[in-house]
């Protein structure tokens, strides 16, 4: 077929939430907006449980390509998709329901919109409710139900019990440090963690814990909180039997121990795995087929005429005849409907439930600040250690710091003071900014494996951006000025460059500086960048179009003037002036190349050298200024593209 048929891809963005329930509109009000369920106010012991019930939840999306598929939407018009249709059931405490299917049956679309990872404007009140109370908004369900994705977007280079301190830290505000650490050593002990506390998470690169206690880890970092419900995505994916089973022994000792309602979706479950289980809800092409017990679809197979294999338990046989049971499930809800005059579930009588617990906004705004202080702490607490252990960035950005300013002292080394001392004086500062700003592209992998951990914890509500932003800053400017005062130190005295103390002050001020624009810039990139190449790359073009255009290679009066605006912009020519500015301001009367052996008559002065690069004036505290709106200015466009992918972020 002609590839503007083809099916186009598919963008979460259009999604669309419905109902199709026929039913009429319920007359009680909607609950509040939101929701808060505080871990002291649920301990083991508590009695309180919670129903997690859906009707008729529908899903759809329309598809629509990039800019070369536009043509192809003139032509025709994409179809909508429906990914989910009519789902229905009733999840409820200290039981664990497994959504089961093929591969492309909407199961982790279901769990993102019942765990309230959809748009508010694509949530529909009426096809969710809790204990019998309708859920009017994402948030209400972000703020009740902890989700595990099924990627363990952990930070490799911290312990198992700093990931679960740090998860309690941005969580758990409201408790003391002495509570949070006791829920953490209580929550290492009910996860089996207790043991590799102290060891690293680690990833594909660093060595670390198994997979399967990565696994319990990321169950940990969402169940900090206590949640009444947990829906987990996969969670033995990628797993040894061994620790799969592990990890759903686990999850039933929290479903009865806790009498917590545990919902997650599973490929293929092994038959041990099966007895954990109490009931399934089978998806075939985002329909239901099967809602209840392995003993009830053992009865369902038995009435269609099938003998379930001895190798074979009813679940695995289920996915062979998959399409007979849609067909038998569809007939019995149309049946149920022509009987009653509507679909209806079993609902739980209203005394055995508790109310879910609303959220109070009372004294919010008055800790808003000590709220956001503690946040900044937390997290330059956890950045700080990040970088102390990756030795890769710590030792690089030293030895780079140290290297360059020894090496490029000793090739310039006591440079003359005459006309050819001019101009290499300038090639240095040219060579110097250019290394310094190219120095910082080797925090872009750093950049990048926080960003899906920022991702996820800020869409939760952990901590925010401006928090994570403010952080980052505050730890790295004296991790920087450390680099700074490295290559400074050498190439400054060797080199032999102005010897006045406010001279080199300045200069060393100046080189700050630059790494602080430099880091600023590498952040913002990340921000956009997808991944590290694409990201490499984009830094590569844009310093080299700064350089270009900073006025070393291509005077001002040559540039084209469509070309023009990247002079002003260019992060390399405000501290090349500021350099030549702070070498030759002090000495500009001063003489640098004669006529003849006499002195009889100066060809070249400091002020000459000022002025053929436009600085007839000392400008060096208006580019410090226009330095620092760099620095602030790509953090603030950081924060603008991080905020904005939160929020759209499932994770």
């Amino acid at each position: 077929m002609p590839s503007c048929l083809r099916q186009m891809p598919i963008e979460d963005d259009s999604a669309i939430l419905f109902s199709t329930s026929n039913s009429p509109e319920e007359s009680s009000a909607s609950p509040s907006s939101s929701f808060y369920h505080s871990p002291s106010a649920a301990p083991q012991n508590s009695k309180t449980t919670y129903k997690l019930a859906v009707r008729n939840l529908s899903y759809t999306i329309h598809p629509h390509g990039s800019l070369a598929t536009s043509f192809c939407h003139l032509v025709q018009k994409p179809k909508p998709i429906n990914i989910l249709k009519s789902v229905s059931f009733v999840a409820r405490s200290s039981e664990i329901l497994a959504i089961v299917g093929p591969s492309g049956t909407g199961k982790s679309t279901l769990l993102q919109v019942i765990s309230g990872r959809v748009k508010e404007k694509y949530f529909d009140p009426k096809t969710i409710s809790i204990n019998d109370q309708r859920m009017s908004s994402p948030a209400q369900l972000r703020k009740i139900c902890g989700f595990v994705a099924q990627e363990d977007n952990l930070l490799p280079l911290l312990t198992v019990k700093e990931t679960l301190m740090f998860g309690a830290k941005f969580r758990l505000k409201e408790m003391n440090a002495k509570e949070r650490e006791l829920r953490v050593e209580s929550l290492m002990q009910e996860l089996g963690l207790l043991h590799v506390a102290d060891s690293f998470v680690g990833d594909e690169e660093n060595r670390g814990i198994s997979g399967g206690e990565r696994k319990r880890v990321s169950i940990g970092v969402d169940m900090i909180h206590d949640p009444p419900i947990l829906l987990l995505d996969e969670p033995t994916s990628g797993l040894d039997s061994k620790s799969a089973l592990q990890v759903i022994e686990l999850l039933s000792s929290i479903a009865k121990g806790k009498e917590r309602t545990v919902v997650f979706s599973i490929h293929q479950p092994s038959y041990r795995i099966l007895q954990y289980i109490s009931n399934f809800l089978i998806l075939s092409r985002g329909s239901v087929v099967h809602n209840g017990s392995l003993e009830s679809l053992e009865g369902i197979i038995n009435e269609l005429g099938y003998q379930i294999p001895m190798q074979l338990n009813a679940l695995e046989f289920s996915m062979e005849i998959i399409s007979t049971l849609e067909d038998s499930y569809s007939k019995a809800i149309m049946s149920t409907v022509e009987e009653e005059g509507q679909y209806s579930f079993l609902m739980w009588p209203a005394g055995a439930l508790g109310r879910v617990p609303q959220y109070k906004d009372g004294g919010q705004m008055g800790n808003c600040y000590f709220s956001f202080f503690f946040e900044i702490m937390f997290l330059c607490s956890r950045f700080w250690k990040i970088i102390y252990r990756t030795k890769q960035l710590f030792l690089a950005r030293t030895m780079q710091a140290i290297v360059g300013g020894f090496g490029l002292g000793s090739v310039y080394l006591k440079v003359r003071k005459d006309e050819g001392g001019v101009t290499e004086r300038l090639g240095l500062f040219a060579f110097s900014l250019s290394f310094l700003l190219s120095s910082t592209v080797e925090a872009l992998p750093i950049y990048l494996q926080e960003r899906r951990v920022l991702m996820k914890e800020a869409s939760r509500g952990a901590y925010r951006i401006s928090s994570y932003l403010i952080a980052n800053t505050i730890v790295f400017l004296p991790f920087l000025f450390v680099v700074a005062l490295l290559f400074a130190v050498p190439i400054y005295w060797l080199v032999g460059l102005n010897s006045s103390i406010t001279a080199f002050a300045f200069f060393t001020f100046i080189v700050w500086l630059i790494l602080l624009m430099a880091s600023s810039l590498v952040l913002f990139l990340s921000a956009v960048s997808p991944d590290f190449i694409s990201g490499n790359s984009l830094i590569c073009t844009v310093l080299g179009a700064y350089f270009l255009f900073s006025g070393y290679f291509i005077p001002k009066d040559i540039i084209p003037k469509y070309w023009l605006f990247m002079y002003y912009v260019s992060l390399y020519r405000y501290p090349l002036d500021s350099l030549l500015i702070n070498e030759y301001w002090s000495v500009r009367s001063e003489c640098f190349s004669w006529q003849d052996q006499d002195h009889s008559q100066c060809l070249l002065t400091g002020l000459d050298v000022l002025k053929s690069r436009g600085l007839d004036k000392d400008t060096r505290w208006m580019n410090v200024g226009i330095m620092f709106c760099f620095f602030v200015f790509y953090r603030v466009l950081c924060w603008i593209i991080l905020s904005r992918r939160a929020s759209k972020t499932t994770i």
